[in-house]
């Protein structure tokens, strides 16, 4: 479709109402939504069915059709991610699948990598670990997933509580409505990826910047996905706390 379909579709529903513009808006658009999924629950598969999520966004996206207002020149895809991403999140939340005894799992699992890391000064493999916490394997692989989801979650809530668009990586140029976050909440991730090492920096680039996903950023830096999604949900922890501590 090009823009001056695009545009006719929108002139139709906002003038009129119409709705056969409005469905046809939603179908070109729900690309969005799958994207956004895709990379915000990578792991989507163990926790929640990925239609579930879809449909969640979905409302968030129709939700943004109906409140956008094209002649303020603002880019929809960018107008509509925070609703994608917040319809998502309430989702998400709703299920309450992060029960204590996971969340201690988690820490445990989470310490075994730290307290492995710090005496061998390298990366640590998911068997070493297993073994140090007699574990199998496999639950060592699902409770990093696991992890990931929790963190991604915590942090894309933490963005959304802000008020800010939870897609840092786009320009601020293309979010005039929000010009609190422009000079507060984007100087604030901008500090906190600064203070990263240069490894963790590299992940953010890779997987917010340059699109990668965490099995593309593994083959990268020759490490398992698994571990790639441990390495990313620490650095989201990391910068989570560094805003959580800035607006404190």
């Amino acid at each position: 479709m090009d823009k001056e379909q695009l545009s006719a579709l929108w002139q139709r529903f906002k003038a009129d109402g119409d709705q056969d513009a409005k469905n046809d808006l939603i179908l070109h658009y729900v690309y969005l939504v799958k994207s956004i999924v895709r990379r915000m629950m990578p792991k989507y598969n163990a926790f929640n069915e990925y239609d579930d999520l879809v449909n969640s966004g979905v409302l968030g996206l129709i939700g943004a059709i109906d409140r956008f207002e094209p002649e303020r020149n603002i880019l929809f895809e960018t107008y509509a991610t925070n609703r994608i991403r917040g319809e998502i999140l309430d989702y998400m939340r709703s299920q309450d699948w992060a029960s204590p005894a996971l969340r201690r799992r988690i820490n445990s699992v989470s310490r075994a990598y730290e307290e492995l890391e710090a005496t061998e000064q390298r990366f640590v493999t998911e068997t070493e670990v297993a073994d140090r916490l007699n574990m199998p394997v496999t639950q060592v692989r699902d409770t990093l997933n696991q992890s990931h989801i929790f963190n991604i979650i915590s942090f894309e809530s933490t963005l959304s509580e802000s008020g800010a668009v939870a897609d840092f990586a786009a320009p601020v140029d293309e979010i005039p409505e929000n010009a609190f976050l422009e000079s507060e909440l984007k100087s604030r991730l901008i500090d906190s990826i600064n203070d990263l090492s240069e490894r963790d920096r590299q992940i953010v680039s890779l997987y917010y910047y340059e699109g990668f996903m965490l099995k593309d950023i593994a083959e990268i830096l020759g490490i398992t996905e698994g571990r790639v999604s441990q390495l990313h949900s620490r650095i989201i922890v990391k910068m989570r706390k560094a805003l959580v501590d800035a607006e404190n």
